[in-house]
């Protein structure tokens, strides 16, 4: 199984306010799959011999920090995944700034919150794109777990070395 890998690094400085920001992340993966539903089998008693041919797709993973993940084959379209929140820094992103500030001393909400509160009142709580979670789990791939970090990384190599020597 061949595979390419294509990984995206953004840095930026701002020296003036003393800040910095840092990403790296593997933002295209093409391998080479065996197509399933696709091999001939061919065998001839009496000549003593044997024919194997497995049909070969390239799939294609696309990943983004954006928590977007599309994924399908090379030629066909993608399907996008919208992937599930994790929080991947230690400190919350917001956090106000004066804790146990009184209500005078603090800021006034921002006008496109409000409107999106009036909003939100307004519907009384009811989402219009409201989905059942079956709906929203159908849509996912499924999800394969691994006992021990190091488990799926052997039978991967065991997997490709047998297959360097089939040829």
């Amino acid at each position: 199984m061949a595979t390419a890998e294509l990984s995206c690094q953004v840095s930026e400085e701002d020296r003036e306010r003393r800040e910095a920001f840092w990403a790296e992340w593997k933002d295209l993966t093409l391998s080479t799959r065996p197509e399933e539903g696709c091999s001939l089998h061919e065998e001839d008693a009496q000549r003593h011999e044997t024919y194997h041919r497995q049909g070969q797709c390239q799939a294609l993973v696309q990943r983004s920090p954006w928590l977007v993940m599309r994924m399908g084959i090379l030629g066909c379209g993608l399907q996008e995944y919208l992937l599930p929140y994790q929080r991947v820094l230690p400190l919350p992103i917001f956090t106000p700034a004066k804790m146990g500030a009184t209500k005078e001393e603090r800021e006034d909400t921002p006008i496109q919150l409000q409107e999106l509160l009036a909003l939100e009142t307004a519907l009384g709580g009811q989402c219009m794109e409201r989905q059942d979670m079956a709906e929203i789990t159908k849509q996912l791939p499924p999800v394969v777990p691994v006992s021990k970090p190091g488990a799926l990384r052997r039978s991967l190599s065991r997997s490709m070395s047998q297959e360097a020597q089939r040829g």
